[in-house]
């Protein structure tokens, strides 16, 4: 049904997404991507079209542009996934005729006080509501509002900056707060408008339904119930799916949501409806007109077998969704955990048992932080940890089963203190001064401002020559960049030269050897100040060749066999096939490995192996040779992965222009994941090889690679028709918008 189509997609969104662009690309429909860059969804991605997509005209002129140069392609329809770009979505509908939701539905769903409007004038369910403008119109709430109030942005599609007030104090502050942390780095929804809003705060149960609407009718639909939040900051906790509301609710429930739809005006679409089930009946929340995130899709298949990504492609492409009757129960019970830990702070533990893989009952695990990182919860932030999913056959069985499921999860936050505005919520300490300032200006930096930070090149004296400190010093230099270049001879140094100089950003052109770039990054860590490149722990999993097979291994990643020996005489398994490459084990860059490194027989195996020990005083790998091409794929970013052209590393460095998509695919898929799970920042590099069979198997990371005239970034951005400099701009760009969650933070 899909092989001879082609779908329109509205922004990527974060590589948190790669899950819709897999199961689209594996129902075999051509996607074209409106997207800002090329980034992680390369893989996927048949047709870009590159444009900042918060730039409505840009971007459907350069949409117009691409249909007139390709008349051979024909899109059938336009969808997206990610909540900014709804109304961009909306205005393409408009314009093309596709199947899908009217600019002026859009406009009136995404903006909470337009659409309680909308309620208001339909003779719809709706809470008394106001819009505040400023904190005189307060005064009126407290005299004809009755409390607890919700204050709230009118955009935004999640929890974010969203907080109860019980009474006339709290509400006076719980403003301040609200309007001080308006910011797009809260919530990016946030980009469509800073507009603030109060109601009263509505009592009853809270509920997802998630629609497929195709002309005017429901074709399908299900609930899910949200336990109660944490509040006043609306902290999301668990979701059961299905709903345990009694079916006389339920259905006062989507009858609601059906009556809502159509005084909308909406036709066509996949539909994440936030509802209420109160004693006086349900009362709409919120309608995203878009497929929900986080678990929403998976808890829909795996309990009642509907595809919501294929639905949305299907009533995209004004294709027939014959309309889906629910079963009497479910093929499981289903409950969703939000991992959020109680206070801010640094995650300084984190333990998941191997065992919890072995746990038949669980669904989906996805723990994106990684110990060393900050993790802001309300009310300095909106983060969390990740989320667990587990099934069981009735509501108590997976009750049980996701108690047994949080015994195999340990985790402990560092706390740091910052002040709030909210009175109750004071804390005694602040963050350092020189912190505070750092992140500020980091806050305030775009892409076409980082020619206003102070940038400092490290580098150690005579331990890394052929870096590239020159290279990038004379680049950035050039192009207008305040740069100073520190030469450094002895570690001690470090602390007293970076204390006396007011800079904003560190490159760290480092050393070849691991340790010392690990302890400069965490001395850089120390003295907070923001750096390129990967923290401390990264750069011990990528130098440790042991670590990093281990880690390769338990992810299902394929890497060649290996073994490892400490000791000359350290038994080796005899199931490694020959030729066989012995290396050192804590050394990047190649050192250690000689045409010697390559063995074909046992006698030399152990001759190498002695070699290699006596040598570097550091234990070895063994691992099998594999004859086949073996390429080098750069990354750039963090969230959003940007993948540069995959360097061919056989003989010389060179670009690869020839080989198959369907490798390329899976050796850039195979990069990102390798990539993520050591958590690489800001830039990487990984090496891949290719067997005669086609079979890719991960070589190893270079969480810090070069940056010289010679190297992979600069022969990449040469095939990418890119300057070093624009390389070397989007690696800061990465640095910078990292930085801005907390000072070398991810």
């Amino acid at each position: 049904m899909w092989k001879d189509k082609t779908l329109l997609l509205v922004n990527t969104g974060s590589i948190k997404k790669r899950f819709i662009l897999q199961r689209m690309k594996k129902l075999g429909v051509n996607i074209i991507a409106l997207n800002k860059e090329k980034n992680w969804a390369a893989p996927y991605v048949d047709y870009w079209i590159l444009t900042d997509t918060t730039n409505h005209k840009e971007s459907m002129d350069k949409l117009e542009n691409f249909t007139v140069k390709n008349p051979n392609i024909t899109i059938e329809g336009v969808l997206t996934f990610w909540e900014d770009d709804v109304l961009l979505c909306s205005k393409i509908v408009d314009a093309y005729g596709f199947k899908g939701i009217s600019y002026d539905v859009s406009r009136t769903a995404r903006n909470k006080a337009l659409f309680r409007q909308f309620c208001q004038a339909n003779n719809l369910p709706v809470t008394r509501f106001m819009k505040i403008f400023s904190e005189s119109d307060l005064d009126f709430v407290i005299k004809n509002f009755n409390f607890p109030v919700v204050v709230k942005p009118s955009y935004g599609s999640s929890s974010a900056l969203v907080v109860k007030a019980e009474n006339e104090e709290e509400l006076r502050s719980v403003y301040v707060y609200v309007k001080e942390n308006l910011s797009t780095n809260i919530e990016s929804a946030l980009g469509d408008g800073m507009d603030i809003m109060v109601e009263e705060y509505i009592d009853g149960d809270e509920v997802d339904i998630d629609i497929l609407i195709q002309n005017g009718r429901i074709k399908f639909y299900c609930i899910s119930d949200n336990t109660k939040t944490k509040e006043p900051f609306f902290i999301e906790t668990d979701r059961y799916t299905p709903s345990q509301l009694p079916k006389k609710d339920q259905d006062a429930l989507i009858q609601m949501a059906d009556e809502v739809l159509e005084k909308l005006g909406v036709q066509d679409g996949c539909i994440h409806f936030e509802a209420k089930s109160t004693k006086k009946g349900p009362v709409p929340l919120e309608v995203n007109l878009r497929m929900g995130g986080d678990e929403i899709y998976s808890s829909v298949k795996k309990a009642w077998k509907v595809d919501l990504i294929e639905g949305a492609m299907m009533i995209a492409c004004g294709i027939h969704i014959p309309k889906i009757t629910l079963p009497e129960n479910p093929a499981c019970h289903l409950i969703a955990r939000t991992l959020t830990p109680e206070f801010s702070g640094i995650l300084s533990n984190l333990a998941v048992s191997e065992k919890i893989s072995k746990l038949k009952f669980l669904e989906e695990i996805d723990i994106f932080k990684k110990i060393g990182d900050p993790v802001f919860v309300p009310p300095e932030g909106y983060e969390y940890l990740g989320w667990l999913m587990v099934s069981g056959d009735n509501h108590l069985d997976s009750l049980d089963n996701l108690s047994c499921a949080l015994e195999h999860i340990k985790y402990e936050v560092a706390k740091f203190h910052k002040e709030s505005t909210i009175g109750s919520l004071i804390r005694k300490e602040k963050l350092s001064g020189i912190r505070i300032k750092r992140i500020e200006k980091l806050t305030k930096i775009s892409h076409s401002g980082l020619k206003s930070l102070k940038i400092g090149i490290l580098s150690m004296l005579g331990e890394r020559p052929e870096h590239s400190e020159n290279l990038i010093s004379k680049t950035l230099s050039k192009a207008g960049y305040s740069i100073e270049t520190i030469s450094i001879s002895d570690l001690k140094e470090i602390i007293e030269i970076l204390k006396k100089k007011d800079l904003d950003l560190i490159i760290n052109a480092g050393s070849k050897n691991p340790v010392t770039n690990q302890l400069i990054t965490s001395v850089l860590d120390i003295l907070e100040i923001p750096y390129l490149g990967s923290a401390q722990v990264a750069l011990a999993l990528s130098s440790d060749k042991m670590i990093l097979k281990k880690l390769l291994n338990f992810h299902g990643i394929p890497t060649p066999k290996w073994d490892y020996a400490y000791e000359a005489d350290d038994p080796i398994s005899d199931d490694l096939a020959y030729p066989l490459i012995i290396k050192p084990a804590r050394l990047d860059y190649g050192i250690g490995i000689s045409e010697e490194s390559i063995v074909h027989n046992k006698e030399q195996r152990n001759s190498q192996i002695s070699k290699i020990i006596s040598a570097f005083r550091m234990p070895v790998i063994i691992e099998e040779f594999i004859h086949g091409n073996e390429f080098s794929v750069p990354i750039i970013g963090n969230d959003k992965l940007k993948i540069l052209p995959i360097i061919r590393k056989n003989q010389k460095l060179s670009p690869v222009r020839k080989i198959s998509k369907n490798i390329k695919s899976l050796v850039t898929e195979m990069a990102m994941d390798t990539y993520n799970i050591v958590d690489c920042r800001d830039y990487g590099i990984v090496d891949i090889i290719v067997d005669k069979k086609n079979n890719p198997f991960v070589l190893e990371i270079n969480s810090l690679p070069l940056l010289s005239e010679d190297s992979i970034f600069n022969i990449a951005a040469k095939e990418d028709d890119r300057t070093f400099l624009s390389v070397i701009e989007d690696i800061m760009q990465a640095c910078v918008e990292r930085s801005k969650k907390g000072i070398n933070g991810r």
